[in-house]
């Protein structure tokens, strides 16, 4: 089988994002099909793949995947007015690859939405390419909770998102309410599997244990780790609020390490100058074998959300599943499907939102019960290997292709 994958955001072990498109991509490969990617620049990816001037795309082979990188510029920086200029021509370079090139199954990955334009595209040709989409966030519900009010923009959103769902041949969900609003606009029928992020358990693990070499970061503090975008869904003042909490108890030996970027992080980082918080701490983002080390000396990861409702059940953050391999309790601080695994499993602890004396009585209490929080990171990485490891996770999304394809996995793979 030949899946023609588009995903605007790729990144390998190399970069510094999530790498879900890659593993299963490997996990295609493992499988005996074959994979071209197609996707555009970023200043996380770290591509490094030959310029084709005629093409005017930088195309190569990156661990066994054919990789398209269209020359498009995106940044966790940019503004809404350069998102959706990046993301429209991105969209109208992949329907012309989506006509032009051979596969048997097109593949497309949100956000953004427009990821959905080559797939429908695909489904209007007369020979009908098969098409599954696979959905990230769900649009317009959360631009809207967010604060778009946009009416023309969240129609066109509403309408495309429909299109997508009655193109796809089927479609894949990465929470469960994000499952929920695919079948509310589906055709009855219609295969609808939720696949949610999953474990890379070899490469998160609780032996890269050690301490942590982080400016500001002194030997027996108590170290909360975020790892991930710093934009206005984060809701990252919620860490600065019990930053401030923490140090008005006078707790000097609590540290919060916040890595990565986002048009958010020098507004924090001015906040936290300005309040004199110097218990947070800022660094850049660094590539995907340098994050698992650090995440495995991290006492503790922080799954920080705008409280916003849609996030609720409708969000499958990487970071969750990095630091149950990890082998970290989990502090999360919105409720919904991820926070009740938590109170299930026991892997961590779940505050309410906008709560930042509970944040702050939560990491003291980690930081004070070594024994305790030692026991939860034994719970977090069981609950990885049992329910989320990316090989479980790839046997559940691969037939979803294969039997879109009219294919099967070739035996003896």
């Amino acid at each position: 089988m030949r899946v023609l994958y588009f995903h605007q955001h790729f990144t390998t072990p190399d970069g510094s994002g999530g790498t879900r498109s890659y593993e299963l991509a490997r996990a295609l490969i493992g499988r005996g099909h074959a994979v071209t990617m197609v996707c555009g620049q970023s200043d996380r990816a770290q591509l490094n793949l030959p310029y084709d001037e005629r093409r005017r795309w930088s195309r190569g082979t990156i661990d066994g995947i054919d990789v398209i990188s269209l020359p498009l510029t995106y940044s966790n920086r940019d503004g809404l007015g350069r998102r959706s200029w990046l993301f429209t021509r991105f969209a109208w370079r992949s329907i012309r690859l989506a006509m032009r090139e051979d596969y048997d199954v097109l593949f497309a990955t949100s956000t953004p939405l427009t990821a959905a334009l080559p797939g429908i595209a695909a489904r209007w040709r007369w020979h009908r390419k098969p098409f599954v989409f696979e959905v990230r966030d769900l649009w317009p519900e959360l631009p809207r909770a967010l604060g778009l009010r946009n009416p023309i923009l969240l129609g066109s959103m509403s309408l495309l998102e429909w299109m997508a769902y009655r193109h796809a041949d089927a479609c894949i969900g990465l929470a469960p309410g994000i499952v929920d609003g695919i079948r509310r606009r589906s055709p009855s029928g219609r295969r609808i599997e939720m696949v949610p992020n999953g474990c890379d358990l070899e490469l998160f693990h609780p032996g890269k244990r050690a301490p942590l070499e982080l400016p500001g970061i002194a030997p027996g503090d108590f170290v909360a780790g975020f790892i991930g975008a710093h934009g206005v869904a984060n809701g990252l003042d919620a860490v600065l609020d019990a930053a401030a909490e923490i140090k008005r108890r006078g707790r000097s030996d609590i540290k919060l390490a916040m890595i990565g970027d986002g048009k958010c992080k020098d507004a924090l980082e001015a906040r936290a100058h300005q309040e004199s918080l110097h218990n947070c701490l800022f660094f850049d983002p660094v590539k995907k074998s340098a994050v698992a080390k650090i995440t495995a000396g991290l006492d503790c990861g922080l799954m920080i959300l705008a409280n916003v409702p849609a996030f609720y059940y409708g969000t499958s953050p990487n970071k969750f599943f990095d630091y149950i391999s990890s082998g970290i309790p989990v502090v999360c601080n919105y409720p919904g499907w991820l926070a009740e695994i938590i109170g299930r499993t026991r892997c961590g602890m779940a505050v309410p939102p906008e709560n930042p004396g509970a944040m702050a009585d939560t990491l003291i209490w980690l930081a004070d019960h070594p024994a305790e929080r030692m026991e939860m990171g034994g719970m977090a990485r069981q609950l990885a290997e049992r329910e989320f490891s990316r090989e479980a996770l790839a046997a559940r999304w691969i037939p979803v292709l294969e039997q879109a394809a009219g294919r099967v996995t070739p035996r003896g793979a």
